[in-house]
């Protein structure tokens, strides 16, 4: 018996990059191609972008690791909410703060704190590092 079958939702994507900027660029288009395979990615996608790269650029500047040590992200759809990991290898917690009207940085955590659903920060497996988490919940759609 032949069987039809469509492509295949993607479950999970992780992928590791340089401890750069410049990699925030690239992080962020390799969530827009993991969303656009999803029936309603569209949904996550630009909140999941905004909180990608803040988290992502958090990784580069606020680590204590080597710079020759990648930052691995990781996306994972389940239970209808979208799940963003960024790992990296430095000790440092990160911590929700308010900025002054005039600090031109430290909004990052303040994003994440207000658009996701939930957001957290735990040890890496074999105690070396860390990685920051946060839910997105879907957009709902707007009537046109």
């Amino acid at each position: 018996m032949l069987k039809t079958c469509c492509s295949p939702r993607p479950r999970a994507f992780a992928a590791r990059l340089d401890s750069c900027l410049e990699s925030t660029r690239l992080a962020r288009q390799l969530l827009r191609a993991y969303l656009s395979a999803l029936p309603s990615g569209d949904r996550y996608a630009d909140v999941a972008e905004l909180l990608l790269g803040e988290l992502f650029a958090n990784a580069v500047q606020h680590s204590d690791a080597p710079d020759d040590r990648r930052i691995e992200i990781r996306f994972a759809l389940t239970n209808g909410l979208l799940r963003l990991e960024v790992h990296d290898a430095g000790s440092g917690r990160p911590a929700l703060r308010s900025a002054s009207l005039c600090d031109e940085r430290g909004r990052g955590l303040f994003l994440v704190n207000e658009l996701s659903t939930r957001w957290g920060c735990c040890p890496r497996a074999g105690g070396i590092g860390k990685f920051v988490w946060a839910l997105i919940a879907p957009t709902t759609a707007l009537a046109a």
